[in-house]
Protein backbone atom coordinates (compact mmCIF):
# COMPACT_ATOMS: atom_id res chain seq x y z
CA UNK A 1 0.00 0.00 0.00
CA UNK A 2 1.32 3.22 -1.08
CA UNK A 3 1.86 6.51 1.84
CA UNK A 4 -1.44 7.78 -0.41
CA UNK A 5 -3.46 4.90 0.07
CA UNK A 6 -2.40 5.17 3.89
CA UNK A 7 -3.39 8.73 4.50
CA UNK A 8 -6.46 7.99 2.38
CA UNK A 9 -7.23 4.64 4.47
CA UNK A 10 -6.16 7.07 7.92
CA UNK A 11 -8.68 9.48 7.02
CA UNK A 12 -11.52 7.48 5.99
CA UNK A 13 -11.51 5.70 9.38
CA UNK A 14 -10.73 9.15 11.46
CA UNK A 15 -12.75 12.32 9.38
CA UNK A 16 -16.09 12.73 9.06
CA UNK A 17 -15.86 15.07 6.09
CA UNK A 18 -13.28 13.19 4.67
CA UNK A 19 -15.25 9.70 4.92
CA UNK A 20 -18.73 11.63 3.25
CA UNK A 21 -16.46 13.11 0.45
CA UNK A 22 -15.34 9.68 -0.53
CA UNK A 23 -18.83 8.40 -0.47
CA UNK A 24 -20.29 11.09 -2.03
CA UNK A 25 -17.11 10.13 -4.93
CA UNK A 26 -18.73 6.31 -5.44
CA UNK A 27 -21.93 7.63 -5.76
CA UNK A 28 -21.48 9.58 -8.45
CA UNK A 29 -18.81 7.15 -9.90
CA UNK A 30 -22.09 4.34 -9.56
CA UNK A 31 -24.33 6.91 -11.21
CA UNK A 32 -21.95 7.20 -14.03
CA UNK A 33 -21.65 3.61 -14.35
CA UNK A 34 -25.24 2.96 -14.73
CA UNK A 35 -25.53 5.79 -17.26
CA UNK A 36 -22.32 4.63 -19.20
CA UNK A 37 -24.26 1.25 -19.43
CA UNK A 38 -27.20 2.72 -21.69
CA UNK A 39 -27.42 1.46 -24.82
CA UNK A 40 -28.63 4.89 -26.14
CA UNK A 41 -28.01 8.42 -24.01
CA UNK A 42 -30.23 10.86 -24.38
CA UNK A 43 -29.17 14.56 -24.72
CA UNK A 44 -30.09 14.58 -20.83
CA UNK A 45 -28.50 12.11 -19.58
CA UNK A 46 -25.06 13.56 -21.90
CA UNK A 47 -25.70 16.79 -19.27
CA UNK A 48 -25.84 14.82 -16.61
CA UNK A 49 -23.00 12.63 -17.44
CA UNK A 50 -20.83 15.75 -17.87
CA UNK A 51 -21.80 17.66 -14.67
CA UNK A 52 -21.42 14.15 -12.56
CA UNK A 53 -17.95 14.16 -13.92
CA UNK A 54 -17.23 17.88 -12.60
CA UNK A 55 -18.41 16.94 -9.46
CA UNK A 56 -16.46 13.83 -9.08
CA UNK A 57 -13.32 15.74 -9.97
CA UNK A 58 -14.13 18.61 -7.58
CA UNK A 59 -15.00 15.51 -4.74
CA UNK A 60 -11.32 13.82 -5.61
CA UNK A 61 -9.58 17.52 -6.01
CA UNK A 62 -10.95 18.54 -2.08
CA UNK A 63 -10.00 14.77 -1.30
CA UNK A 64 -6.31 14.94 -2.54
CA UNK A 65 -5.90 18.66 -0.99
CA UNK A 66 -6.90 17.20 2.61
CA UNK A 67 -4.84 14.14 1.83
CA UNK A 68 -1.87 16.92 0.93
CA UNK A 69 -2.52 18.71 4.57
CA UNK A 70 -2.28 15.66 6.57
CA UNK A 71 0.88 15.26 4.73
CA UNK A 72 2.22 18.44 5.56
CA UNK A 73 0.77 18.60 9.31
CA UNK A 74 2.60 15.46 10.19
CA UNK A 75 5.84 16.51 8.24
CA UNK A 76 6.22 19.71 10.06
CA UNK A 77 5.24 17.94 13.12
CA UNK A 78 8.16 15.43 12.15
CA UNK A 79 10.88 18.71 12.18
CA UNK A 80 9.19 20.06 15.05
Amino acid sequence: MTQYEEIKEHLISTDPDFRRLVHEHHSYEAKLRVISEQSRITDEQQIEATTLKKKKLNLKDRMNRMIQDYRNRHAAAQHS
